[in-house]
């Protein structure tokens, strides 16, 4: 394998590394993003708990104020009967007054049924409250862990990326260019490895030929399918054969 070749492997390498630090530093951020946008959602619903309570405390008022208004009703068809003087008007009263009497006991089951739930709103409200106080003092350890976790990545990139730069400098500028070209285009793998004649980048076949070229190493071959650059690594099994002497192999053939 030529001096060339080897150097794109490396480069391919470290590129390689790089993708997965950049995974890894982003991982960890989208965490904690999870994480905080977690707390976000419990303060909003702590929040609509708090307005679902205000509402049904509104209309506990408004209920109240009808079963006022039946009650003052009742008093004035109370007074009104002692001043009938026909049977008829005497049971429109009495009607009326029976009318707003099953409001008043209607609104008593509506106001306990209100207050209930607005004091089950709030008391939910409140248990979110204390687990977001909770969660923010756990978020901001977190918070503390990633960030130091994000400083060594990048410090482990920087060493990284001194190495590609040595790898990038030790190549053609027009290699260097139709490399990065095929990183960016082929989704961070411009180098991949043949197998048993099979490119591992788009796992399509190369000819027979090309295979063979690829093998010896002499010089940089490209895949017909997906271009990328292409190199031959023997297997264990294949250096242990290939260092064994002539004679020895003729006999365990």
């Amino acid at each position: 394998m030529n001096q060339e070749i080897s150097t794109l492997i490396a480069l391919q390498e470290t590129d390689t590394k790089l993708a997965e630090l950049d995974r890894e530093t982003e991982t960890l951020r989208q965490e904690l993003a999870g994480r905080e946008q977690a707390v976000r959602d419990k303060e909003v619903l702590a929040d609509q708990c708090r307005e679902k309570a205000a509402e049904l405390e509104q209309s506990r008022h408004a209920v109240k104020a009808a079963a006022e208004e039946a009650a003052e009703r009742i008093r004035e068809g109370q007074i009104k009967m002692m001043q009938v003087q026909t049977s008829r008007e005497h049971q429109a009263l009495l009607k009326e007054i029976e009318e707003a009497k099953k409001q008043i006991k209607d609104t008593d089951d509506q106001l306990l049924q209100l207050m209930e739930e607005a004091e089950a709103e709030e008391a939910r409200a409140t248990e979110l409250d204390n687990l977001c106080k909770g969660e923010q003092k756990l978020l901001a350890d977190e918070a503390g862990r990633v960030e130091k976790a994000v400083r060594e990545i990048d410090s482990r990139r920087g060493e990284v990326l001194k190495l590609r730069s040595q790898f990038a400098e030790a190549l053609p500028p027009a290699r260097l260019k139709r490399y990065e070209m095929l990183l960016q285009k082929r989704k961070g793998l411009a180098v991949v490895r043949i197998i048993d004649g099979v490119c591992q980048g788009c796992f399509m076949t190369a000819p027979p030929q090309q295979y063979n070229e690829v093998r010896k190493g002499d010089h940089i071959c490209f895949c017909p399918a997906c271009q990328r650059i292409l190199y031959y690594m023997p297997d264990d099994a294949d250096d242990s054969a290939s260092s064994q002497p002539a004679d020895q192999a003729e006999e365990e053939a």
